[in-house]
């Protein structure tokens, strides 16, 4: 059992600021990498950052320069601070784990709920 629970969605005003968090918990032995998605209606799942167990980063185009991903491996979280917030960045985020559960065995992608960032004036 692996379950991700994310916070930190809202509405805000373009140019502004939100800092989405991820807990990963249950039969957990070690995640690999982490990622965050997002989907708006009428398009396809995206994925915005992802980071490896490391620390390794990569961003879509699209938030190049704006959106820092993180992780905290002891709390096993990872975060998505999102700054200088566009219209086009509505959508809703998704939080994603690959988890390895035991010590064999291969590994699974696991999701979040999903929460609502929408950015309007």
């Amino acid at each position: 059992q692996v379950q991700l629970v994310e916070s930190g969605g809202g509405l805000v005003q373009p140019g502004g600021s939100l800092r989405l968090s991820c807990a990963a918990s249950g039969s957990i032995f070690s995640i690999n990498d982490m990622a965050w998605y997002r989907q708006s209606p009428g398009k396809q799942r995206e994925l915005v950052a992802s980071i490896t167990s490391v620390g390794t980063t990569n961003y879509a185009d699209s938030v190049k320069g704006r959106f820092t991903i993180s992780r905290d491996n002891a709390k096993k979280m990872v975060y998505l601070q999102m700054n200088s917030l566009k219209p086009e960045d509505t959508a809703v985020y998704y939080c994603n784990a690959d988890v390895r559960r035991y010590w064999y065995g291969n590994s699974n992608d696991y999701w979040g709920q999903g929460t609502q960032v929408t950015v309007s004036s």
